[in-house]
C-alpha cells in the first residue's frame, strides 16, 4: 500500500496518472537496486512515499542519496517511492529481501497499487544467474528483455530497432524433450511471477535483465542501466565513458569505499 510523505505542508496525494513506474527485482548480485540507485541520484528524484508492506523484511537506515550533512540523518525503510514529473516518472525502491512464502502478495498488493494510481506502464530491472543459461543464452549479449502482450503492440516496434534480445524460453524437461518451452529465471526473484501475473492481467509491463554472478556487481548496474537509457533516454548518452554519466549516491561510497573506481569519487 502506497503511503504518501506529505513535505512543504502540501496534503495533496502525488499523481501518477500515466507514469511509468521503474522497479528493481530482488535478484542475483542485487543489480536491480543498485541500477535504481544510480536513476535516483542521477536524476535528483524527490521522495514522495512509501510501499507498506510485510512483505519484506523490515530495516532502517540513513538517507541512501544524501547530499550533504543537513539531509544525511533522513531516515529512509524498505521500500520507498521517489517521483520526477518533469519525465512522468515514477520509481519504487525495494532495499530488503521478501519474506519467505510472500512473492504472491506482494505481486498482487503492487499490481492493485499499479492500477488504482492509473501508471502507463511499468519497467522491471531484474538479473539472472549466467551460470544457469543454456547454449542460445551465451550467444551475444548478456542482456534481454520481455514485454507483455499489452505492451509489445505499443513498443516492439522500438526494442526491433534497437536490435535488442527477447529473453528465450528454455526446454521445460531438458535432454527429455525439447518441444515443451518455459520462460525460466534462475535467481530472478519475483520477476516471472510479477511478469506472468502482468500478462494476465492486461498491466503494461517490460522486463530488463542482466545475466550474471554474485560477486562486484557495480559494473552490471551500470550496464543494466545504461540498458534502460537506450530506449527511455532518462539522461543524454553523448559522453563515451559508461562511468561517467550517472551520479554515484553516497551510500555506495559508504558500502564500497574503494572498489569503486577512483573517477567516481
Amino acid at each position: 500500500m502506497f503511503i504518501p510523505c506529505h513535505r512543504g505542508g502540501d496534503s495533496a496525494a502525488p499523481d501518477f496518472k500515466g507514469f511509468t513506474l521503474l522497479m528493481p527485482a530482488v535478484s542475483v548480485g542485487n543489480v536491480g537496486q543498485l541500477a535504481i540507485d544510480l536513476v535516483v541520484s542521477t536524476l535528483d528524484m524527490t521522495k514522495v512515499g512509501y510501499f507498506y508492506t510485510d512483505c519484506l523484511v523490515p530495516m532502517v537506515g540513513n538517507n541512501p542519496y544524501a547530499t550533504a550533512e543537513e539531509n544525511s540523518t533522513e531516515l529512509s525503510i524498505n521500500a520507498e517511492v521517489y517521483s520526477l514529473p518533469s519525465k512522468k516518472l515514477v520509481v519504487l525502491q525495494i532495499r530488503s529481501p521478501f519474506i519467505k512464502n510472500k512473492y504472491r502478495p506482494f505481486c498482487e498488493t503492487l499490481l492493485s497499487w499499479v492500477k488504482s494510481s492509473k501508471c502507463a506502464r511499468v519497467v522491471l530491472l531484474s538479473s539472472s544467474h549466467a551460470y544457469q543459461r543454456d547454449d542460445e543464452q551465451l550467444l551475444g549479449t548478456p542482456l534481454r528483455y520481455l514485454l507483455t502482450p499489452d505492451l509489445e503492440k505499443a513498443v516492439g516496434g522500438r526494442m526491433k530497432e534497437l536490435n535488442w534480445k527477447e529473453m528465450e524460453k528454455v526446454a521445460a524437461y531438458p535432454g527429455i524433450s525439447d518441444t515443451d518451452k518455459v520462460l525460466h529465471i534462475p535467481g530472478g526473484g519475483i520477476t516471472k511471477l510479477l511478469f506472468t501475473e502482468s500478462c494476465s492481467e492486461g498491466i503494461q509491463m517490460a522486463v530488463l535483465l542482466k545475466f550474471c554472478s554474485e560477486g562486484d556487481n557495480i559494473p552490471d548496474a551500470f550496464v543494466l542501466v545504461n540498458y534502460l537509457n537506450e530506449w527511455l533516454q532518462l539522461i543524454k548518452s553523448e559522453v563515451s565513458t559508461v562511468w561517467s554519466k550517472w551520479k554515484i549516491p553516497s551510500s555506495w561510497r559508504l558500502l564500497f569505499g574503494n572498489g569503486l573506481p577512483p573517477a567516481l569519487f
